[in-house]
């Protein structure tokens, strides 16, 4: 509920302003698009089969899930990744440099973002790599516990834990760190910090929210990764039901909070929230103290 609700509070903003959308900004709709698909497709699906207590549907709905759950989950992972790159390449660059990334450029990035996930997920179902069951029999994804005896899943496995997982990762932390470094320089030069300049303090608080949605999304994963990455290795036995259970529901919880981030950073994306609540008829107090034409989303790009 809360993914579906704060994640459709997102689209519909950006729809509602979507002329004044600029071209980074579409990587942020296509984050909310990916956790909205993820909790359509999939969520319904592993609430139904946890009230029956055994998975519904057999091997088609399993592998249906597990697909799903692949595409967007690689999906976000690159989305956030190329939001880094995007925003390492603003933050270093001129004003007019930064221009260059026109909605086209961007339009073609997320397209090959999701094609990229595609091939990933159809993969298992071309013969490299496998789809299954948790261990804890009420959710489906890649089946970990055949690679430590299978060579084909174990390259698959191997592969896509790099390509997937590790350098978009490193490329996100290298990238935050290479900001960092940048706005950390950049107060330095100033030398009263009474006086920083509203762009600078803009800066610093616009790629604090995109350092805090990046942790966040790699923090929910990791100890999924880590006890997907143990059964590899060993029998999915030597782990009991609630030890892969808790890092598959933590991980889920990845598509939830992104809309209260951008409410806590964003004052122009809390006053269009309770404009869409008064829209729905609930009684909500609105004040509004700024009259420019700010984007909700655009604090997280805009200079």
């Amino acid at each position: 509920i809360l993914t579906i609700l704060g994640n459709s509070a997102v689209l519909a903003t950006a729809v509602k302003r979507s002329s004044l959308l600029k071209s980074p900004e579409l990587l942020t709709v296509n984050l909310a698009v990916a956790d909205i698909g993820m909790a359509l497709s999939m969520y319904p699906l592993a609430i139904a089969s946890a009230w029956n207590h055994a998975w519904l549907g057999g091997d088609a709905s399993c592998v249906y899930y597990a697909l799903m759950g692949f595409l967007f989950g690689v999906c976000s992972m690159m989305t956030l990744c190329a939001m880094a790159v995007i925003r390492f390449l603003v933050t270093n660059s001129s004003k007019s440099n930064s221009n260059k990334i026109t909605k086209n450029t961007v339009c073609i990035l997320i397209a090959f973002i999701w094609l990229y996930s595609l091939l990933w997920a159809i993969l298992p179902l071309l013969g490299w790599g496998y789809y299954g069951p948790e261990p804890f029999g009420i959710s489906c994804t890649i089946a970990w516990s055949k690679f430590h005896n299978s060579s084909n899943g174990f390259s698959f496995i191997l592969s896509m834990f790099l390509l997937c997982t590790v350098l978009p990762a490193l490329t996100i932390v290298a990238c935050y760190l290479g900001i960092a470094w940048k706005v950390h320089k950049a107060y330095q030069e100033i030398q009263n910090i009474d006086r920083i300049p509203n762009a600078a303090k803009l800066e610093k608080k616009l790629t604090l929210m995109a350092v805090l949605i990046s942790v966040g999304f790699l923090s929910s994963w990791t100890p999924y990764a880590a006890a997907s990455f143990w059964s590899i290795f060993n029998s999915s036995d030597s782990l009991q039901p609630v030890a892969t259970l808790l890092p598959c529901l933590f991980a889920k919880s990845s598509t939830a909070y992104n809309p209260f981030i951008y409410y806590v950073f964003s004052k122009t994306f809390r006053c269009e929230v309770k404009k869409l609540q008064c829209c729905c008829g609930w009684r909500v107090h609105y004040f509004s103290s700024d009259n420019s034409v700010e984007h909700p989303v655009s604090t997280m790009w805009s200079r």
